[in-house]
């Protein structure tokens, strides 16, 4: 026999109804109450199909689970290894760490350099001693202007790690964190020693309507890197108080940088600074200073010559190091650049009488490139 039903009246009164009853009309407010007892019916059953599904679904994977259990029962056991054998296998000692995986050296150190050198082995243009420029750079920097040996990022054809390779990203990613975080007092070197060339202009921000670029390891099918992003990732990001010095052993190389600042100097040593920015893109700092020597102006080609040391160097490298090892302590600008100027002149004189060597039309001498314009006679170079 079915039992009565319980139902709360909106008023809050309970009542008793009967079975198989529709409605019932509450005694206090008179309010009628509609009985769904259908909907419970239908929540009951679809909760038994429910249950029902479940079930099979279950032995659906049981009998799915039973044919990998029979096969793993069927398999032999593993053989046990021999003792001996146990005990090489604990006593091989771990794989040492790859050099693949080299990180980065930190990028927070006072003194900190990129150096690239490209000899672009078996390649039609090929160079030499492009990577002993490399070598020699850091070797001066290390030694004589005291740069830590782990604050050096060194890219060659000869490194093992393949981050080190001096690939078009590469060489990106090192501008970048060369100038990652840098504050008051940071003393910035890049150094670069391989092929430089010039192509067209595209956003009219050259005076001469061509950009000056470096060439990657890989520049045939990855492209050069030009003077724009160049000046984008290594000049822009300087803040007050940090400096960076760029030495460019490159053909075209003059305003790779695209320095707004260029120095003019004749070989009395007179100098005046001709302005290269268009004006239409900011080319300076954030307030720090930028400073580029460079083999040449932007449409000359540079050199390499043995006379200094016997094998081909790049002749920008090598006088470069001579005159502040030899300029005595705290030199100006305006004497390394007479000092590396002098030298070179010296070198292709030299030259010039081996009948052997053909001479360039015209000799290609440093240039010095600023964020902005200085006394050279008066400024110090620290490095």
């Amino acid at each position: 026999m079915a039992s009565r039903r319980e139902v709360r009246c909106r008023c809050g009164r309970w009542m008793s109804a009967q079975p198989g009853v529709s409605s019932i009309q509450c005694t206090t407010c008179h309010t009628v109450t509609q009985l769904s007892s259908s909907l419970v019916d239908i929540a009951r059953g679809a909760n038994r199909v429910l249950q029902g599904l479940q079930q099979l679904r279950r032995q659906h994977k049981q009998q799915q689970l039973q044919p990998q259990q029979q096969q793993i029962m069927a398999q032999p056991p593993p053989k046990r290894q021999h003792k001996q054998q146990q005990q090489q296998i604990i006593a091989q000692p771990p794989p040492p760490p790859s050099k693949l995986l080299e990180p980065l050296p930190s990028p927070f150190g006072k003194k900190r350099a990129v150096i690239c050198g490209l000899d672009y082995k078996g390649k039609s243009y090929s160079l030499e001693g492009c990577i002993s420029d490399a070598k020699s750079m850091r070797t001066f920097l290390v030694k004589q202007m005291g740069f830590p040996i782990d604050s050096i990022l060194m890219l060659t054809e000869d490194e093992a790690s393949p981050q080190r390779i001096p690939t078009k990203k590469n060489i990106r990613k090192a501008m970048r964190w060369l100038v990652e975080g840098n504050r008051a007092r940071d003393s910035l070197v890049f150094h670069y020693s391989g092929h430089g060339s010039q192509q067209k202009d595209y956003n009219g921000d050259e005076v001469d309507g061509q950009d000056e670029a470096l060439a990657p390891l890989d520049h045939e099918t990855e492209g050069k890197i030009i003077d724009d992003e160049i000046n984008k990732t290594l000049v822009r990001p300087l803040v007050h108080g940090a400096k960076l010095h760029a030495v460019i052993d490159a053909c075209n190389s003059g305003t790779v940088l695209d320095l707004p600042s260029v120095c003019r100097m004749e070989r009395n040593g007179f100098y005046e600074w001709e302005h290269q920015a268009s004006g239409r893109t900011y080319k300076g700092t954030n307030g720090g200073t930028a400073i580029c020597f460079s083999a040449c102006d932007d449409h000359e080609a540079s050199g390499y010559t043995p006379v200094f040391t016997g094998k081909n160097a790049g002749a920008m490298t090598y006088s470069f190091i001579k005159a502040v090892k030899t300029a005595g302590p705290a030199p100006t600008y305006g004497l390394l650049l007479n000092l590396m100027c002098s030298a070179i002149r010296e070198a292709q004189s030299r030259l010039a009488n081996d009948e052997n060597y053909t001479s360039p039309e015209e000799t290609a001498e440093p240039l010095l490139t600023s964020s902005e314009e200085f006394d050279i006679y008066a400024t110090k170079f620290v490095l």
